[in-house]
């Protein structure tokens, strides 16, 4: 059995010029114990106390005032809804369990009526929303939930109103304990209490009007006193709200910082990690825009990468002007964060004419810029802004929030770029010991091998004096033919090392592509007999300008690309030379062959460190594997490009380089120097 009607409800209903207050947990607590302190204080009264208190867990916290107070008076009713142990028993006083469902589980109730006083306290508990509760530090782990119950009711000292809350009560308690009825009849009797609650009132009053005196004088006036302790106690009360609430909002930054954190140490991405602190942070202070974009003090522009939107226009992806943002300018001077309360009243806002347009054009009433730095230097910039009709007031915990966040961005940004770093370290030295290992193979082979050979000839021309001479010219041959082979290979290397360490001096001059190819094709058939080279063609444009390069090492680019299409074409193929203009104030020049061709997943490692097509220690067509990686160097050193096509094996290849063209007056006093010497 449970009865489901409210006893403060059923109180204001019959009395409704009754204004119920709202009360904090721990003034209950205190009005109630101040409410037992008079009874304990009494020497001579015996008088009637009913106490509910919703929970049998909140009645063990005064289990023994109340055995103190059975000692005062026989009239004890204490009413609770049992959990453990509690039940109905008359020990002490009487106890009396209701069920669980019943309303008197959300209510707090205190009567206590005497010959010479009587007062009372009826709350019913104000359930907290979710929302409420976050704001409160309800949900926090760190924080007592306790503190933050409240409770709206009637405390009063009021006669009439007393006798009608006892009234009320011991029908409720009749209810679960129908055997104490004679005991309650007598409590009625002696304190006057009619049988049915309504009679409590006096007859001569309105129904609807407060009674103006009460045929039950009070002799002690507790009022004044009870009232100032109220006002002590809520005001007191509301200090310490303020203090949870200080404490809740350090948990909450705490937890931000924590989870920005979390995402460092998660990830060494700085876009995953700016992209949970842009949502966090924005999220957190109710912005209507949060950005985030990497910017340095000489930047003009920086585009937007991670953005929280909570209503406006979106900035993601954007470039955003820095170069006459005054706001920018003041925060890379200072080196501190700026704050714009209002908009509309700023003068560094309202004097700035780019500033007013993304003012006007956003809708931003509220603006704070906080610099990410580390160690002096300036990485980016968190950007809030507040979109609402009134200025965003700032306080101080949320700018220091930002400066923290701030500061956490900038050591992730530090450490994600001190990863990618050491992981270009850590590709070079991969690159270092392939290098290593690659050159260990070509010096063992390239060097040992011509070594061996001319070890042989020299020794066999030493130690056979009778050698016909035919033989004889065959060994020297062989021994000058590896010894140009070790000298060549000793050349590249040196080439290309002082290529790679800067050490090369340019001397750019203007020239006439034909004449270096023909250079170049010279070389080739001095190395190779006329039996050996494909056929060679040249197609040079009409009317092509003069290029801007070092002559040497343009005809050394041409002789290693011609060099490479004679050796991988066979007799019967052809190589042809082309030359062209193209858009970028550029000479293309292409060496295509229809040799053997290269794969399409290689055309990019071909200009690697002796790359070999058939590995370096299986080569039919011989070489270094350095003389492509030779020509990407030396291109590269007049900013030029170069780069390789091709269908597949067996279907030729082609190698384009550009070369840049030079100037009007390179081009005359070029045509000139020719002209006299022709």
């Amino acid at each position: 059995m449970s009865i489901s009607t409210s006893v403060l409800s059923d109180l204001l209903q019959t009395l409704p010029y009754l204004r119920p207050q709202l009360y904090f947990k721990a003034s209950l607590t205190a009005l109630s114990h101040a409410m037992e302190d008079q009874v304990l204080a009494a020497t001579l009264e015996e008088p009637l106390v009913i106490a509910s208190f919703q929970r049998e867990r909140f009645y063990r916290q005064e289990a023994h005032r109340y055995q103190r107070l059975a000692q005062r008076s026989n009239h004890i009713y204490v009413l609770s809804a049992p959990e453990t142990d509690f039940a109905n028993s008359s020990d002490y006083y009487e106890k009396v369990a209701f069920e669980p469902e019943d309303a008197l589980s959300n209510e707090w109730h205190l009567v206590v009526i005497a010959q010479n006083y009587a007062t009372c306290l009826v709350c019913r508990e104000v359930p907290l929303s979710l929302a409420k509760k976050q704001r409160m530090g309800e949900l926090s782990p760190t924080l007592d939930t306790d503190t933050s119950r409240r409770f709206e009711g009637i405390w009063t000292s009021e006669r009439g109103v007393s006798l009608q809350v006892a009234s009320l009560l011991l029908e409720r308690i009749l209810v679960y304990r129908p055997e104490l009825a004679a005991k309650i009849a007598q409590a009625r009797s002696r304190f006057h209490l009619g049988a049915n609650p309504g009679s409590n009132l006096n007859p001569k009053f309105g129904e609807n009007k407060p009674p103006q005196s009460n045929e039950y004088a009070c002799d002690i006036d507790t009022d004044p006193f009870v009232q100032r302790l109220v006002t002590y106690l809520q005001a007191s009360q509301y200090k310490l709200h303020k203090a949870y609430r200080s404490i809740a909002a350090q948990a909450q930054k705490e937890r931000l910082v924590n989870s920005i954190t979390t995402a460092i140490r998660r990830s060494l991405n700085p876009q995953e990690v700016l992209q949970v602190a842009v949502q966090e942070l924005g999220q957190h202070l109710g912005a209507c825009r949060c950005l985030i974009y990497r910017a340095q003090a000489s930047d003009t522009q920086a585009i937007v990468e991670h953005e929280y939107l909570g209503s406006g226009v979106s900035l993601l992806g954007q470039s955003w002007n820095l170069d006459k943002n005054s706001l920018f300018a003041e925060v890379v001077q200072d080196s501190e964060g700026v704050c714009v309360a209002d908009t509309m009243n700023d003068s560094r806002v309202i004097n700035s004419p780019g500033l007013w347009k993304q003012v006007e054009k956003l809708g931003i009433r509220s603006w704070l810029l906080e610099p990410v730095f580390y160690q002096g230097r300036l990485l980016g910039i968190i950007e809030l802004h507040y979109c609402g009709n009134a200025p965003h007031l700032w306080h101080a915990g949320e700018i220091d929030l930002v400066k923290a966040i701030a500061t956490q961005i900038g050591a992730a940004l530090i450490q994600a770029e001190s990863f990618a770093n050491l992981e270009d370290l850590n590709g070079q030295l991969e690159a270092l010991d392939r290098t290593r290992s690659n050159l260990i193979a070509i010096t063992g082979h390239e060097l040992r091998t011509p070594l061996s050979t001319i070890q042989v000839c020299l020794e066999s021309l030493a130690t056979e004096p009778d050698m016909p001479l035919e033989l004889r010219q065959v060994m020297l041959n062989t021994a000058l033919s590896d010894s140009e082979r070790m000298r060549k290979l000793v050349q590249d290397f040196l080439t290309l090392s002082n290529l790679e360490s800067g050490r090369v001096e340019w001397h750019p001059e203007s020239l006439t592509l034909q004449e270096c190819i023909d250079l170049s094709l010279s070389r080739a058939r001095s190395r190779f007999t006329m039996e050996e080279l494909p056929e060679i063609k040249t197609e040079i444009a009409k009317n092509l300008p003069l290029v801007r390069a070092d002559g040497d090492w343009l005809v050394e680019v041409l002789a290693k690309l011609i060099d490479n299409a004679c050796k991988f074409t066979p007799t019967g193929g052809k190589i042809t030379l082309k030359g062209k203009r193209n858009r970028d104030r550029m000479v293309e020049v292409t060496v295509a062959d229809t040799g053997r061709g290269i794969e399409p997943n290689r055309l990019e490692i071909v200009f690697d460190r002796f790359y070999q097509e058939e590995g370096a220690l299986r080569r039919t067509a011989g070489g270094t594997g350095l003389g492509l990686a030779i020509c990407r160097q030396i291109v590269n050193g007049w900013g030029g490009e170069i780069w390789a096509e091709s269908k597949g094996k067996n279907q030729g290849s082609q190698f384009h380089f550009t070369i840049p063209v030079a100037s009007n007056r390179n081009e005359e006093l070029g045509m000139r120097s020719k002209k006299s010497g022709g």
